[in-house]
This record gives structure tokens, C-alpha cells and sequence, in this order.
């Protein structure tokens, strides 16, 4: 059974047609890349994976119950979907912290091992408002990544990071594939989409194989 089964999915804003018939299925332990151009709808698209929004007709399953009214926001979901919202005054380790509270799943070895792993200083006392574009979206993609989140969903996960940080993030998103995570992800880099074992792009509404 797919992890993520999107039937039909169809969605319009203030009548303008965005996505049409949208299938796709998604199984566990590949990286899966969507391509399209700007305004073209794959943000609205993970959006609605997520439950952040519904589609207009259509169904979306997340390991075969629809997500809907009863059910928001997936399970073990890991999720940039633009840069969230942080605690200016506070540090990158306080922000994480704070958003650790909220499911206290994982313990602040766990938070420092993480913001390691994508190059992030954890005893830095540097406030989060003075962070440079790209730390801020390493502190994103830890936020997506601390509590060993099993299904990424990363729109322009690369966006603001230098060439050794790419690399980096390219790697480890790698490394999660092998350990049997699923991957969604955006990128207009070629060398981004090299990564997927699927790529899809949204062209005139639809979503077609590459």
C-alpha cells in the first residue's frame, strides 16, 4: 500500500484552475521530485498532503485513512512548506526547544546532535533575528528532520544554502532514503532532482511523469 495515494485531486482559487486530476502515488523509502514553474502549484499541492488545505474534489490518503475534517496534519510528518515562523529574540537551539515541547518526543541531545548534522552551531548565543537566510533554513530543515520524522515533505529544501551545505543536505537526505524514509521534495536545480528515483512534473494543471 502507497504511504501517500492522491486520487483526483483538483483545486481552484477564486475560479482560476491551479491543479486538475492531480494522481500520484507515493511509497515508502523513495525520494520523489516535483518540478513546474513558479505559481505553477506545487506548494498548494504539498499543502494539501499536509492537510494545511483541502482539495476542491479528489481524496488524499495518508497510509489509507483520508485526510480530511476528522483527520488535519499526518502523523510523522516532517514538513518546509516557506520558512516557519521563529522566536526572534530567542536562539536557534530556544526555538527548537520550544517546538520539541509540543509533541516532547526528543530530549536536547537529540536537538544538539541534529542541528550538528546540518551544520548549525547549538551552543551559539546568536538570536535567530540575526541569522543569515541560510542558517535560517538549516533551522528549518532540522525543525523537519529532529524528531526522526519517517515522511519529508520539503518545498525548496536547498533554497539560501552555500555549495558545501547543499552537498551536505543532498547527502543526508540520501542517508534517509536508506534507512526506509519518504522523501517529497521541490527544487529548480537540476543537481537537486538528480537525487530522486521519481520526478513529476506539473504542467497545464496536470501532473505528468518526467
Amino acid at each position: 500500500m502507497s504511504i501517500i495515494s492522491i486520487n483526483n485531486a483538483t483545486k481552484s482559487f477564486k475560479k482560476n484552475l491551479l491543479l486538475e486530476d492531480i494522481n500520484l502515488n507515493i511509497e515508502k523509502g523513495k525520494i520523489y521530485g516535483i518540478i513546474g514553474p513558479n505559481g505553477s502549484g506545487k506548494s498548494v499541492l504539498f499543502k494539501m498532503i499536509c492537510g494545511f488545505m483541502f482539495p476542491d474534489r479528489g481524496d488524499i490518503f495518508i497510509n489509507g485513512e483520508k485526510i480530511g475534517k476528522k483527520k488535519r496534519f499526518p502523523d510523522n510528518f516532517g514538513v518546509i512548506i516557506e520558512r516557519p515562523g521563529y522566536i526572534a529574540n530567542k536562539t536557534g537551539f530556544q526555538n527548537l526547544k520550544e517546538l520539541s515541547l509540543i509533541r516532547g518526543k526528543i530530549n536536547d541531545a537529540q536537538i544538539i546532535k541534529t542541528m550538528e548534522l546540518v551544520g548549525l552551531n547549538p551552543n551559539s548565543d546568536q538570536k535567530v533575528k540575526n541569522f543569515s537566510l541560510g542558517m535560517k533554513q538549516k533551522l528549518a530543515i532540522c525543525q523537519a528532520i529532529m524528531e526522526e520524522q519517517q515522511v519529508l515533505i520539503l518545498d525548496e529544501p536547498f533554497n539560501a544554502l552555500d555549495i558545501d551545505s547543499v552537498k551536505k543536505i543532498r547527502n543526508l537526505l540520501l542517508k534517509f532514503k536508506d534507512e526506509g524514509r519518504t522523501i517529497l521534495l521541490t527544487s529548480h536545480n537540476q543537481e537537486d532532482i538528480n537525487i530522486c528515483d521519481m520526478v513529476y512534473r506539473i504542467n497545464g494543471h496536470t501532473l505528468e511523469s518526467v
